[in-house]
């Protein structure tokens, strides 16, 4: 157990600085502090030491040389329990400091913005706080190290309670303050090489990837599996602001399917419902009408969205959640069982009827765009890519067939072509007025997909446009949409037998758009 005597303040972020010192002092702690920090705490009443006159030597050259100096240093770095160092910190006038203070400059803020200067993002480089941190937490034995505002109130607890702070106390706080460190540097270093080669700025030689835990999951993927979920700082992921309003905790199996169904209602500006069943969208609508937009995506497959989630990316009201809790199984007749349900707000009267059935997760989420970057891991790496968020608004787009899509048909084919962007490959989509009619995923051939896809849009394949996230590289899958009634298609093109495919559809007065672009999903 270390009792506190001597503390060092020295905070870029000064939330709760002052009500900590006052703590501190009140328990007749001897508080150093500098510039800033020492004018706040003086403001607020606290009787505080510059360092400057503590070591003798002033501060200089802009504040860049404050707490840099042996009498700090070998303050917090003296092994107490070691005469050799008791004897030459009492030979050099050095006192001990026994709790150190210390959060970093706003680097990761500064740089968010992207017209920042470079000087300026390298002034916004810590040189004293990394130091006074890395001391203080190698030396955890005898020093506490605080480097968050939120660690204020259990350690002024616990010194009231007993006057120290407990080993383990100290050597949490070491972690805490080592990973503080390491995140900052990663930073720095990402945005370092970024400006030696802007080219490679998103695949630089080394990346780091700082992730802090928002909580451990009972389970895996399967029962036997341990697993915990981790949010990359510093990004601008939703799930750091997630709220959940109502029902059981999350598991690994929600948590991955309902990214999904956020990216999928996120991918669309108009009022949009996507359903979602093992990361892929079994049922998506757009409608102005938020609820009409629910019935279309239920009803395009009601079986797959048994055991699903639900999202929407327009706040969800009270006659919504009506809709949902009245949707029926269509053999069974059997309330319609979702694991998770997904918006950006809710009518309080939307929340209290949804929470009826326990089971049901309410989650509420800030609406993102897609992230800069992409991480997939591998057996001992990792891929990084850009993210596929390529604006698309059909301009581009060739006809490759003799007679060019009505204004719905085109309408159908952007909606359809969307969709298969979100979908794992080989992706075909069914759609028409907006709607998903059926879709087919994940199938080693493209007309499998195909053949999926229309089975499941049944009788309603009539007149619908199809899509295809890849290349169609036979006509073979032209051929199945056909035979079923769809009369607009869109596909990447670039396939051998291109012409093919085109004839096939100029044979049936069918037509064909080529985007120049691939949407693959694995």
């Amino acid at each position: 157990m270390t009792g506190i005597r001597r503390a060092l303040i020295s905070v870029s972020d000064k939330t709760g600085a002052a009500d900590l010192a006052r703590a501190l002092s009140d328990m007749d702690v001897h508080i150093l502090s500098t510039g800033g920090t020492a004018t706040l705490l003086r403001e607020a009443g606290v009787d505080v030491q510059d360092v400057s006159d503590y070591t003798g030597f002033p501060e200089m050259m802009d504040g860049r040389v404050k707490t840099l100096h042996p009498k700090i240093h070998g303050g917090i770095l003296a092994l107490r329990d070691d005469e050799s160092h008791v004897a030459q910190a009492q030979a050099n006038g050095v006192g001990f400091i026994d709790l150190v203070v210390s959060n970093l400059y706003p680097f990761r803020e500064t740089i968010a913005n992207p017209d920042v200067e470079y000087a300026d993002a390298v002034e916004n480089i810590d040189i004293g706080g990394p130091t006074l941190i890395r001391a203080s937490a190698k030396n955890h034995a005898h020093v506490a190290i605080l480097t968050d505002p939120s660690q204020y109130e259990e350690t002024i607890s616990a010194l009231r309670q007993s006057g120290s702070l407990s080993d383990a106390t100290r050597q949490k706080l070491a972690v805490a303050a080592f990973e503080h460190t390491a995140a900052y540097d990663g930073a720095i270093a990402a945005y370092l090489s970024a400006q030696v080669d802007e080219a490679e700025s998103a695949f630089a030689p080394t990346v780091f990837v700082p992730m802090k835990r928002l909580q451990g999951l009972r389970y895996g993927e399967n029962p036997h599996q341990s697993a915990a979920f981790y949010e990359v700082e510093g990004t601008n992921s939703p799930w750091g602001r997630m709220e959940q309003l109502a029902g059981e905790e999350l598991s690994y199996n929600n948590i991955l399917d309902a990214d999904g169904a956020w990216s999928s209602a996120c991918e669309f500006d108009e009022p949009t419902c996507a359903i979602i069943k093992h990361t892929n969208p079994c049922g998506l609508a757009v409608d102005d009408d938020l609820k009409v937009a629910f019935r279309r995506a239920f009803l395009g497959d009601p079986i797959s969205a048994f055991g699903g989630i639900v999202s929407f990316n327009r706040p969800v009201t009270d006659e919504i959640a009506r809709a949902v809790r009245a949707a029926k199984h269509p053999t069974s007749g059997a309330r319609l069982l979702l694991h998770i349900i997904m918006a950006p707000d809710y009518e309080p009267a939307a929340v209290e009827r949804l929470s009826k059935s326990r089971s049901l997760r309410v989650l509420k989420l800030p609406l993102t765009e897609a992230p800069a970057a992409r991480y997939r891991s591998v057996e001992g790496g990792m891929l990084v890519q850009d993210a596929d968020a390529l604006v698309e608004d059909g301009d581009a787009w060739t006809c490759a067939t003799a007679r060019k899509p009505t204004d719905d048909e085109l309408a159908d084919l952007k909606f359809a072509w969307k969709c298969a962007k979100l979908i794992k490959s080989n992706a075909i989509v069914v759609a028409k007025n907006r709607t998903m009619l059926g879709m087919g995923a994940g199938q080693p051939n493209r007309v499998n997909s195909a053949r999926l896809a229309v089975a499941q849009a049944g009788a309603a394949a009539e007149g619908a446009a199809l899509a295809s996230d890849a290349l169609v590289p036979f006509l073979d899958t032209i051929a199945v949409g056909l035979a079923h009634g769809v009369r607009a298609f869109v596909q990447p093109g670039g396939a051998v037998r291109d012409d093919e495919s085109t004839a096939t559809a100029d044979g049936a007065g069918a037509t064909m758009l080529h985007t120049g672009v691939r949407h693959f999903r694995h």
